[in-house]
């Protein structure tokens, strides 16, 4: 479907006029036309999406309140947010642009403006460019965390986010949490896509037995009459972010060597005029990525969820995100000619669902699918109220992951110490006083391998995973930060120095208001990692998927408040709290 001028105009009176006698009245300010204004550059137009986790339908999600960064990183782009993050980019508080990148005022302009994302909204952003700029110019990309983590996409097994990519004609794809359906699905779903004339591309797998690769490691692709060299790498750490069982056989990495040698063959063999990175490796790692390996032109990076209104420059080579739950279109045009960048043009869309209509077709794929999964699943099911935001992302604490340890606790009759959450990145908010649905419960929990164990530990047990966990996310090398924030440890009190020596961060644990004692046992519940062996797992407390547990116990609580206050405190490194970035 391709919107005219005239098309956007006409649809925006008769929009504006609808928003006019509904709370999201400053929308019938804007205009369609200011969403997918752009100037036109070069021959060559490359537009991206990463790490939609299976959100079809529109959504709302904020951007961090923290993003609490090591100490050589901080300021850089991957680790601002909230207000400065508005400083930096020299955006206006309050506006549309200002609600899609930070988190500030955040429930205040989702009444404003209205729910972002939403896979048919997509494809009208995708078409028009294609339509604009003619088939051949353009080439559309995916950054993996794609296929999965919704009801929508996890209990379709990634069929209903595929028909939607080869509808709306993605050519490239690489993946992460894609893979957790295993290598059987997997490989299916890649066929499927290839069918409809997308292909996966992935340098940094490779057969563990045999040690060739496992897939296509780059294309080559013509468009807009120039060469394109199209590498792709998929995320380097898959086998321990998650459970091994479904890569078995396969070996990951960064691989930048190999990378190395992809690019020169690239370059001096194939003399193509450009070498593009489609990653998911995560914008940081990416970064020192175009640091180390000379001659990529471009990486389009993935897997952290960052959004990047400018585009970074390193050395020669810029590097983009495009955010995450399908909030962002990223547009990037080139001027190529005889080997070389001459001139380029970026940036995002936001998704504003009220501004960008549905594009048929692709509304027909989404409205199908759920109507299957709601068969069994009852996703629009109200089963409660939200009394605060619930939100998952920051770098040590979530509304949502509090409720999950109280939700847990209380399933297994109040005998936890310690629940621990996945410090994952994604999941739906809810915004004070909206309905809980299933949906969104599925919205933060529904992977394929939900279920609660429960476990003795000791303290001492406890503490070296947590450092272990926070050298991982405050570690000053990219090349060693495998993802994700900070484990969430309900019931828990702690201190913690992110600038402190590698596994003496955490200074002081209290459990159940109670100083942690190293040679005591502690009853724990663990999800969202990888199973426990069968004999640590406590005989007396039944494994249950994690969605059945919280859905059961908002349905009982109904009205939800939990906890705003973090339960870290921060010694060396500035913390926003949910008021001053939320409101009260």
């Amino acid at each position: 479907m391709h919107l005219t001028r005239r098309d956007f105009l006409e649809l925006a009176i008769v929009t504006g006029a609808y928003l006019s006698a509904n709370p999201v009245s400053a929308l019938a300010k804007m205009t369609y036309d200011d969403i997918m204004r752009f100037k036109p550059v070069g021959n060559v137009t490359l537009l991206f999406t990463t790490d939609m986790h299976a959100h079809l339908d529109p959504l709302y999600f904020a951007e961090p309140m923290n993003l609490v960064a090591p100490k050589e990183l901080v300021g850089t782009p991957g680790y601002i947010t909230g207000k400065d993050f508005l400083k930096y980019y020299k955006i206006s508080p309050g506006t549309l642009e200002a609600y899609f990148t930070s988190c500030l005022d955040f429930p205040k302009l989702a009444h404003k403006f209205g729910k972002m994302g939403g896979a048919a909204h997509i494809t009208t952003i995708i078409k028009h460019v294609i339509a604009e700029r003619g088939r051949d110019k353009v080439l559309v990309m995916d950054g993996g965390d794609t296929w999965t983590t919704t009801a929508i996409g996890t209990f379709t097994e990634g069929k209903s986010v595929v028909e939607w990519m080869n509808y709306t004609g993605y050519d490239l794809f690489v993946a992460h949490w894609d893979f957790t359906f295993g290598k059987d699905i997997f490989l299916k779903r890649i066929e499927d896509l290839k069918k409809g004339g997308c292909e996966f591309i992935t340098h940094n797998v490779v057969d563990e037995m045999w040690g060739e690769l496992v897939f296509k490691p780059y294309t080559i692709k013509e468009v807009g009459g120039v060469k394109l060299g199209i590498i792709g790498s998929s995320f380097p750490f898959t086998p321990l972010a998650n459970p091994r069982q479904f890569v078995e056989g396969w070996s990951f990495g960064i691989r930048e060597d190999q990378l190395q040698q992809f690019v020169n063959e690239l370059r001096e063999q194939h003399k193509v005029d450009a070498v593009i990175f489609l990653t998911h490796n995560g914008f940081p790692l990416d970064q020192k990525i175009a640091k180390v390996v000379k001659g990529i032109d471009v990486i389009i990076s993935g897997h952290t969820h960052d959004v990047t209104p400018r585009a970074v420059r390193v050395g020669k080579t810029l590097v983009l995100i495009a955010g995450s739950h399908g909030k962002f279109v990223g547009r990037l045009d080139l001027d190529v000619k005889n080997g070389k960048i001459r001139n380029f043009n970026f940036k995002l869309y936001p998704v504003a669902t009220n501004l960008i209509p549905a594009d048929k077709g692709a509304q027909e794929i989404v409205s199908k699918w759920k109507a299957e999964v709601n068969k069994t699943h009852k996703l629009d099911e109200e089963i409660g109220v939200a009394e605060v935001m619930l939100y998952k992302r920051d770098t040590f604490f979530s509304t949502w992951d509090w409720l999950v340890g109280e939700a847990i606790n209380d399933y297994y009759g109040g005998d936890l110490d310690v629940v621990t959450s996945p410090g994952y990145r994604w999941g739906t908010v809810v915004l004070p006083g909206q309905k809980i649905t299933r949906d969104h419960v599925y919205d933060y929990t529904a992977i394929t391998y939900p279920n609660v164990y429960v476990l003795k530990r000791t303290g001492k047990q406890l503490l070296e995973v947590w450092e272990d966990v926070a050298d991982n996310v405050f570690n000053p090398d990219p090349f060693y930060q495998q993802g994700g924030d900070m484990s969430r440890l309900w019931n828990v009190e702690y201190e913690i120095e992110v600038y402190g020596p590698q596994y003496k961060r955490i200074k002081r644990v209290w459990i159940g208001g109670k100083p942690l004692k190293e040679n005591k046992e502690y009853l724990m519940a663990v999800y969202g990692g990888p199973p426990p062996p069968p004999d640590a797992i406590h005989p007396d407390y039944k494994p249950v998927p994690v969605y059945d547990i919280l859905i059961n116990y908002i349905k009982k609580k109904g009205s939800i408040k939990v906890r705003t206050k973090p339960n870290v405190k921060v010694l060396d490194a500035p913390y926003t709290t949910y008021g001053e970035c939320f409101g009260a």
